[in-house]
């Protein structure tokens, strides 16, 4: 059903069973190739067979899905989803996931870590035995300096006037700049987590996520957050297109109407483009906005040179306005004149 997991499967379906280590466990007739354990994946939501997922898992692992962490997020999702929706049985699920190669070990820690439970701490210390080629990640998990699904970030680029005020800012000696929290921040393989959470469960939570990054589709001014916001897009309208229950959900969230205007003009693109089963339309939009960003480049700079025509004698002007309200952030450019200007512009074009 997901695009990604159908994407991933023609680089991983090349991966040969020679790759499987002399020690793994083969997974069994279920699932006796890597193709069969993404199609099985796939179908899970429809067949909710418990029981077998963690074969499927270990098949991954056996057959060499999981040797990428980059291109693993949908199975990451899997896992994460799997465990979540089944809280009472997450101990036994983990138990009969293992063992999988080691190198592949990251990916049952992920998971457990994503899985959204309460006891998911609790959980990776009952599984550190068998999950020894991964003791530092545990330990960075359980310790906070890696960041959870839950704690999963999307924020909207900073504005032209914020990007300024960082360039003016003052460096206070012995002034100590705060930490910056531990966030999740969205990414491809972020989305293709979510995804592959949605495949396990069916619920509105990885929607929801997905759904909070379309804005992201119309950004001027970063091509990382355009890609991703795209992506969320053009997914959203494929898979809804195939799946009438992810459908009727996006229109639930439509109608709820708790969302910004941004937002719902987005839905609307998908959930239209879903319902004609033209998707594609959405993809060529989206790669013309990319290579169009690349090709002007950000629009905040655009935006800087604009703010650069402003003559000295007005920026003098208001200084003293700032002075007045108090304002001392905007001092610098009073005392060394245009020079600030122009190492602020020389700054933001950097």
């Amino acid at each position: 059903m997901v695009a990604a997991i159908r994407c991933l499967f023609v680089m991983l379906v090349l991966v040969p069973l020679a790759a499987a280590p002399a020690n793994a466990t083969r997974p069994g007739p279920a699932v006796h190739s890597l193709q069969s354990a993404v199609d099985w994946i796939n179908d899970y939501r429809r067949t909710r067979d418990l029981a077998h997922a963690p074969l499927a898992i270990r098949a991954l692992s056996y057959y060499g899905g999981l040797k990428d962490p980059e291109s693993s997020g949908t199975y990451v999702g899997f896992i994460a989803g799997l465990l979540g929706a089944n809280p009472d049985k997450a101990g036994e699920l983990i138990d009969r996931m293992l063992p999988v190669r080691p190198e592949d070990q990251w990916a049952i820690v992920r998971g457990i870590a994503y899985s959204g439970l309460p006891n998911w701490k609790a959980l990776l210390r009952d599984h550190a035995g068998k999950l020894e080629g991964r003791q530092a990640m545990i330990a960075d998990y359980l310790n906070g300096k890696l960041p959870t699904l839950a704690m999963l970030t999307i924020k909207p680029g900073p504005t032209t006037y914020q990007r300024m005020r960082e360039a003016f800012a003052i460096n206070w000696p012995g002034a100590e700049k705060p930490k910056k929290p531990v966030a999740l921040e969205p990414n491809q393989e972020v989305l293709d987590t979510l995804w592959g959470y949605y495949l396990a469960t069916g619920s509105y939570g990885p929607v929801l996520r997905v759904v909070d990054l379309l804005p992201w589709a119309k950004d001027r001014d970063n091509v990382d957050r355009l890609t991703v916001g795209s992506m969320a897009k053009y997914t959203l309208a494929t898979n809804a297109s195939r799946d009438a229950d992810l459908l009727a959900k996006l229109k639930a969230i439509r109608s709820a109407r708790s969302q910004t205007k941004e937002i719902t003009t987005q839905l609307e693109q998908v959930i239209h483009a879903a319902e004609i089963a033209d998707a594609g339309a959405l993809r060529k939009d989206a790669l013309t906005a990319i290579e169009q960003l690349k090709l002007k480049g950000p629009a905040y700079k655009r935006d800087m040179n604009a703010w650069a025509m402003v003559g000295q004698g007005a920026l003098a002007v208001g200084c003293v306005t700032a002075a007045a309200l108090g304002q001392f952030e905007f001092g610098l450019p009073c005392v060394i004149g245009g020079g600030a200007t122009s190492a602020a512009m020389y700054y933001m074009h950097d």
